[in-house]
């Protein structure tokens, strides 16, 4: 049997020290009952309201550009989705007919001043009247002005860029007649022009007022930060909506794509007290649909320090949720982490 017993000697050790291992091993893992309990003392401040918002970016203002008067389109230098610089000439007109219409004006005031001369000669000489001198000095005034008429509608025959822009819409082909009324070319602006228009209830609206800063969300951008240029004065009619205007001044049309879906969000402290706290210290919802918190209080045990409390919720969000709080209440210290484990335990002692 000895040598049987020495060699079953190396097994037994192995088991042993195997044992050993596992038991340390469970202390130095399993964590203590004070460790697993946090808790944070909170006190009744301003309620921070959440706002989070799908937007559209488009552009606060645009152009139509027309012709002042009539003609053919002879030139047209530009097409949708061109980018102009100021100052650019974007179209232009046959100017044949105003041409001629400017220099038949000026022939008519030429004339006209040489009427006057001649009235003012035979005046001296007693063979004309004042009143023949003042028709002819009114004849030169309405010819002047008829003539500086004609000298705009060329001027007006070029449809100019009027700013750093770029072309969204073309109404007109080349060679297709021209009225005043017809619009040639829809432009807008490329700087200081972005805005993300987000509808809101009138709850919310209420709470928001001009040049607020708000955080915009535009894919693939990032994260850039616009100021509230513009807040209705009335909602929407069908939607009942107030379409709100966030004014991106940092940022240009030739960075983002304009007509994209944008993600507003910003935080709004109201003047309603409430408790702020974290989500995970939520144990449950009662049946009046109270949040069920655990507080900690003085006792006398450590079990017997802790107590579960009904709030009234104001507000939840993924992060925080906002209990209801009067002016004079004091701080609350509340278990953030580690209450199941103390409800557990609290409930295996009642049941005892």
């Amino acid at each position: 049997m000895k040598p049987c017993l020495y060699g079953l000697l190396p097994r037994c050790e192995q088991l042993f020290l195997l044992s050993i291992f596992f038991i340390v091993s469970t202390f130095i893992v399993m964590p203590t009952y004070a460790q697993q309990v946090e808790t944070k003392t909170i006190k009744a401040d301003f309620m921070v309201k959440e706002i989070n918002r799908t937007g559209k970016l488009t552009f606060k203002r645009t152009l139509n550009l027309s012709f002042k008067t009539s003609g053919y389109l002879k030139e047209l230098n530009i097409d949708e989705g061109d980018s102009f610089t100021k100052g650019e000439i974007l179209a232009q007109l046959d100017t044949a007919e105003l041409v001629a219409e400017k220099n038949a004006s000026y022939a008519r005031l030429s004339q006209a001043k040489r009427e006057v001369k001649r009235i003012n000669i035979l005046l001296s000489k007693s063979l004309s009247s004042q009143q023949a001198l003042d028709d002819a000095k009114t004849l030169v005034a309405t010819t002047r002005a008829s003539h500086k008429v004609a000298e705009y509608n060329l001027t007006k025959s070029l449809l100019i860029a009027p700013f750093d822009g770029v072309v969204l819409t073309r109404f007109s082909e080349l060679g297709e007649l021209q009225s005043p009324n017809q619009h040639v070319l829809q432009l807008a602006a490329i700087d200081n022009n972005l805005v993300v228009r987000v509808a809101l209830p009138a709850i919310e609206v209420n709470s928001i007022h001009l040049q607020q800063k708000i955080d915009i969300d535009l894919s693939p951008f990032g994260i850039t930060t616009g100021t509230v240029s513009k807040i209705p004065a009335i909602a929407n009619s069908q939607s009942h909506l107030f379409s709100i205007e966030i004014l991106l001044a940092d940022l240009k049309a030739t960075q983002v794509v304009v007509g994209q879906l944008a993600r507003i969000s910003t935080e709004i402290t109201t003047n309603q007290l409430a408790y702020r706290l974290p989500i995970g210290a939520l144990n449950s919802v009662d049946k009046q649909g109270r949040a069920l918190i655990m507080l900690k209080r003085d006792g006398s045990s450590e079990l017997d320090s802790f107590s579960q409390q009904a709030f009234t919720i104001k507000q939840l969000s993924n992060e925080y949720i906002y209990l209801s709080a009067l002016p004079n209440d004091m701080p609350i210290t509340v278990i953030t982490q580690g209450w199941q484990q103390l409800a557990l335990t609290k409930a295996k002692n009642e049941a005892k």
